[in-house]
């Protein structure tokens, strides 16, 4: 789940990242996961989602750039990747699978 919060006066785009333990397949149960994308250099550690109790998923906040797309997804326990439900966009990474967009907006 992605919601994006324009904060005029740093002229930033707050976009928090969600993934709910019941949005992921039965099977899947991790223990972490990380935010990955553009705006973390792919870095697979840069990014450590926190685990929220009271609302049951993993979740992390960012403030990125306005008036920008972001490819980006979620790696599960460091060997499985997930991509957000509710992303802008999705498109073709080069590894045979494809990537979330979340496209910032001042609106």
């Amino acid at each position: 789940m992605l919601k994006k919060r324009y904060v005029k006066s740093r002229n930033t785009c707050k976009v928090t990242f969600e993934i709910p333990k019941e949005e992921l397949p039965e099977e899947i149960s991790p223990e972490a996961v990380c935010l990955v994308g553009d705006f973390n250099d792919w870095d697979t550690e840069a990014t450590p989602m926190s685990w929220v109790k009271s609302t049951g998923a993993f979740k992390a906040v960012l403030d990125l750039e306005p008036e920008t797309s972001y490819e980006f997804r979620y790696l599960l326990d460091g060997d499985r990747w997930y991509n957000d439900s509710e992303a802008s966009a999705y498109v073709p990474n080069g590894f045979g699978t494809h990537n979330s967009v979340v496209e910032t907006t001042t609106a």
